[in-house]
């Protein structure tokens, strides 16, 4: 039996990593896709500049979204890891190990079997025990590598490419805009007018009774056809 043994726990450090090795790619998987759906609900309130009931369901469902990618992808493996939530089998984690070392699964899920059965016979013992030292000396740990997990970071670079360009176009002011009425979704938010005024006139004094023109400039998607001028209600 110490043989069967050791492979159970080849099998439990095994299993340890695998749940490591989730817990990298869901993190950088959270982070990726967490961020682009962050970006993608500041940019529909950016453009949209939606009234304080649609914001709100934007919040909330932006919430609900980030707290799905945490539980799928980082709470869960890290309850995995911890035994808090059942996890892959032995029959499983041996199909795994299998694929990586492909004369090893048959071994693996034969120990299991035998060991299953409950006549416990000294034939039966001594063939798992056999079987065991045979695949004693392979490392069912090297089935998992860290390093697949590179490929991953290129969806990384999807939000930071998003931030990076919103600088280089000028509009870097946007997210934070747009941040704040996200989170005060109660607020209501008027759009600022299509154009901006530019005064022209060196300078405003004039003699009391005088007349005087005051001369500005519109920049922007529309001209205002008329110009008012309110002073003192």
């Amino acid at each position: 039996m110490e043989g069967y043994q050791a492979i159970t726990e080849k099998l439990r450090f095994f299993t340890r990593k695998f749940y490591r090795n989730e817990l990298i790619r869901g993190g950088i998987l959270f982070f990726s896709l967490g961020l682009v759906y962050f970006f993608v609900t500041l940019f529909i309130e950016y453009f949209l500049w939606l009234q304080p009931r649609a914001r709100t369901i934007l919040f909330w469902v932006f919430v609900v979204v980030e707290l799905y990618l945490l539980f799928r992808f980082v709470l869960q493996p890290v309850f995995k890891l911890i035994g808090l939530q059942k996890g892959i089998s032995f029959e499983e984690s041996s199909k795994i190990i299998g694929n990586h070392f492909p004369e090893v699964q048959d071994k693996l899920l034969n120990i299991l079997q035998l060991q299953e059965n409950p006549n416990h016979s000294d034939l039966l013992l001594a063939s798992i025990t056999q079987k065991a030292k045979e695949l004693h000396p392979i490392a069912f740990v090297k089935a998992i590598d860290f390093s697949k997990n590179i490929q991953y970071l290129k969806y990384a670079l999807i939000p930071l490419l998003i931030w990076v360009l919103s600088f280089f176009i000028g509009n870097g002011d946007i997210f934070k805009q747009s941040f704040n009425r996200v989170v005060n979704y109660k607020t209501a938010y008027s759009p600022p007018a299509p154009f901006s005024f530019y005064l022209q006139n060196n300078s405003l004094e004039v003699l009391q009774g005088k007349p005087f023109t005051v001369q500005v400039q519109t920049h922007g998607s529309v001209r205002p056809e008329e110009v008012k001028i309110v002073f003192n209600n």
